[in-house]
């Protein structure tokens, strides 16, 4: 037995906290029964699962692609607005579902999965999973601006992390943050003045791929897969000894 929105996830439905949201929205029934309890546990070999009428299924094979997102698509599987999303990018039968964000005006580096327990480690704030930005600004920053970015800048009322700052030239900086906040790069650089210009994702934790084009996508090796899972333990584990001391 266990947790209904971990099967969810792990039947590649979606991420749990969107599977938590499906439940609390009453889409999901176990045997018939709506089931908005985030608690309930169940038996995914015995139970009827369904989520919208739908009969969920056991995954069998657990995909893993990295997207080059161009901008002008939506990081999600479907958009009451009609936008394209990058489910179209993909094109392929096995139900996917992107992990974090990439806002519909930036591009570059993108997971898409139905491990859900990979994807809940990746985006889980405890684990810092570094994301790197390469942006450009509006205008030209200076010293000050750039330890204001890197030590940390108030956004929504709330202070961000302490993040790896590096200028290219006053215009142009690679910036990793480990938070993964809604818009979180464009909001820092509007936080010190300079409102991004372009911004470009080039590594999800030690993934990275400098040949993918805008628009391409290719699955991980299973060397990268299992360096992914590493990434997300070792960070888990560094935050826990963090704490600790």
């Amino acid at each position: 037995m266990e947790r209904l929105q971990k099967i969810l996830s792990q039947a590649g439905v979606a991420s749990r906290r969107a599977s938590e949201q499906l439940m609390r929205d009453g889409r999901v029934t176990v045997n018939g029964a709506t089931i908005r309890e985030l608690g309930t546990k169940a038996d995914a070999a015995h139970d009827d699962i369904r989520v919208d009428g739908r009969r969920i299924k056991v995954v069998e094979r657990h995909r893993y692609l990295l997207l080059n997102k161009p901008r002008g698509y939506v990081t999600t599987r479907s958009d009451p607005q009609r936008r394209p999303t990058v489910i179209d990018l993909v094109g392929i039968r096995d139900y996917v579902y992107p992990v974090g964000r990439l806002d519909f005006d930036s591009e570059g580096l993108l997971l898409l999965t139905n491990d859900g327990d990979l994807a809940a480690r990746l985006t889980h704030p405890r684990h810092g999973v570094a994301r790197v930005y390469d942006v450009r600004v509006l205008g030209a920053l200076t010293r000050h601006d750039l330890d204001r970015l890197a030590k940390g800048v108030s956004i929504d009322g709330r202070r961000t992390s302490p993040a790896d700052v590096k200028a290219i030239d006053p215009s142009h900086l690679v910036i990793t943050v480990r938070e993964g906040r809604n818009r979180q790069v464009r909001k820092m650089c509007e936080a010190v003045g300079h409102p991004v210009a372009a911004l470009r994702r080039i590594a999800i934790g030690p993934i990275t791929d400098a040949k993918l084009k805008p628009g391409q996508w290719r699955e991980l090796t299973t060397a990268e897969v299992d360096r992914l899972r590493r990434a997300a333990t070792a960070t888990a584990t560094a935050s826990k000894l963090k704490v600790k001391s």
